[in-house]
């Protein structure tokens, strides 16, 4: 009997939801729902309250390698182990990844595949949906999930249905891009079409037939890829340059859409409804609509007052936001960065990060607040010379072993116990004590104690940038940012 693996595709960036979704710190490890959990660990609890009969295994999530640790970290927040994460070495959409899954999965498995950046209000019927699929799936379909239109949405794909079976699955009759105004509300009144989920049940080895049928060359990257992988921790590192060649596609247009008409490949295409509240959280205005509102129509998150304000989103991650006079505005606060734009205008947030990008502004890729394997810190305050970090390490994690070409730094203990390197001596540091690292000096920081560990960093120098790091030794697997001879040549 062949078991569910979820896989949970966690790549993109989420640009149209800067300031607060970034591509160092993408949506998909936010939680934006207002439940405290972030939409991948919402993503990966899903399945919780199928029925027993389905028995499912530990998830298989594809993953950008910049984040890995980031979503170990989410997963292992919430009891979920030995999940097995795939890094892909670089982008190539979700057909890629669903084959880099299957090939890293049981062959038999029949396999979920999840967006991480989805949001559904109401997941039990979700399982009501993955039930009615299961059996499908199981004897060979490749079944997707339609999602039951309740408006003319014109930045939705859309699924025609075919004729019904007994299961609750329909035939698909045609696949339809983003519509017009006009055509979409023709496919609403006539009751045939439903919303493109991007949701997929299929075995395993299905999936791998209809790719070599019909995108042999992806298929091929794939494979080779995933024959040189490598392993890392908990991570399988497919190959990097194999699998450059891999050519990118979604599963909807490589795969998905083409079954209906090619019957002889043997992998039937369903469609399942599905009504649970679903929203893919594109944009801030498609966050609005998920979250609760006031009588005014007003979202909020955070510390928020709207004063003669209507229809308008309000999120405030670190002060005050004061609405005055404003109708469908949105208004994003983070510590380093502001955004006000027309609601009707969200889609394009993703040209304000184009044009930071284009100007080569850090700001467009990462938050003032950056997480490492070790914990994180945050630069609270710059200038000439110098920066003041705020540093939060978990307990038991050290830094690497590193040394500055271009800085000194001095190091304050606010909270628990610090072990720390300086040249060649090795000491404890408790609260409210302090150590001064030379340039030059080799050096490493550590949380021996049960508490993380709080610490301000002083840097001084003519250069402070993050790629002023040589690493000696590393428990995470990362290397020297740069060599001392490039960084030369970055110095002002």
């Amino acid at each position: 009997m062949p078991k569910l693996t979820p896989v949970i595709l966690c790549g993109g960036s989420g640009t149209r939801l800067w300031p607060l979704s970034r591509e160092h710190y993408p949506k998909q490890f936010l939680s934006l729902a207002g439940d405290g959990q972030s939409m991948l660990q919402n993503t990966a609890l899903r399945l919780q309250g199928v029925h027993p009969s389905i028995v499912q295994t530990a998830p298989v999530l594809v993953c950008n390698a910049d984040h890995r640790f980031l979503a170990a970290q989410q997963l292992q927040e919430q009891g979920i182990a030995n999940a097995k994460l795939v890094l892909e070495p670089a982008g190539r959409n979700t057909a890629p990844a669903l084959t880099l899954a299957a090939l890293a999965a049981d062959p038999d498995a029949v396999l979920l595949a999840m967006p991480a950046d989805h949001v559904m209000t109401r997941p039990e019927q979700l399982h009501r949906a993955v039930e009615a699929a299961w059996p499908l799936a199981s004897e060979g379909a490749m079944v997707t999930f339609g999602i039951v239109a309740n408006r003319p949405e014109t930045g939705y794909g859309y699924i025609q249905k075919g004729a019904a079976d007994s299961k609750g699955a329909f035939g698909i009759e045609s696949f339809a891009e983003k519509p017009t105004l006009e055509l979409a509300e023709q496919y609403l009144r006539s009751g045939q079409y439903l919303w493109n989920s991007g949701l997929f049940m299929v075995r395993a080895d299905q999936w791998l037939k209809a790719m070599a049928a019909l995108q042999p060359s992806m298929l091929q990257a794939c494979e080779h890829a995933m024959a040189q992988s490598s392993r890392d921790m908990d991570f399988i590192r497919p190959h990097s340059e194999l699998f450059a060649a891999c050519p990118s596609d979604s599963i909807d247009y490589a795969v998905m859409e083409k079954l209906p008409v090619c019957p002889e490949l043997g992998v039937p295409a369903r469609v399942v409804p599905l009504d649970a509240g679903w929203s893919d959280l594109g944009a801030w205005d498609a966050l609005w609509d998920v979250l609760p509102r006031d009588a005014q129509g007003n979202a909020g998150s955070g510390e928020t007052l709207a004063i003669d304000t209507s229809n308008s989103l309000l999120f405030s991650e670190s002060r005050l936001i004061a609405a005055v006079g404003l109708n469908n505005v949105v208004v994003v606060e983070t510590p380093d960065a502001v955004l006000v734009a027309d609601k009707s205008r969200t889609q394009d947030v993703k040209k304000v990060v184009a044009e930071l990008k284009a100007q080569n502004r850090s700001i467009a890729s990462a938050h003032r607040k950056v997480h490492r394997p070790w914990g994180w810190y945050d630069s609270i305050d710059s200038g000439s010379r110098f920066q003041v970090k705020r540093i939060v390490v978990n307990p038991g994690a050290q830094l690497s072993l590193q040394m500055h070409h271009h800085r000194a730094e001095h190091w304050i203990v606010v909270k628990g116990t610090a072990q720390v390197t300086n040249g060649d001596q090795t000491f404890l540091l408790g609260e409210n004590e302090s150590t001064f690292i030379p340039l030059g000096h080799v050096h490493r920081l550590a949380n021996p104690g049960m508490v993380p560990l709080e610490i301000i960093e002083v840097q001084s120098g003519s250069y402070l940038g993050e790629d002023d790091i040589v690493r000696f030794e590393d428990p995470y697997g990362r290397a020297s940012l740069i060599p001392a001879t490039e960084l030369e040549k970055k110095r002002p």
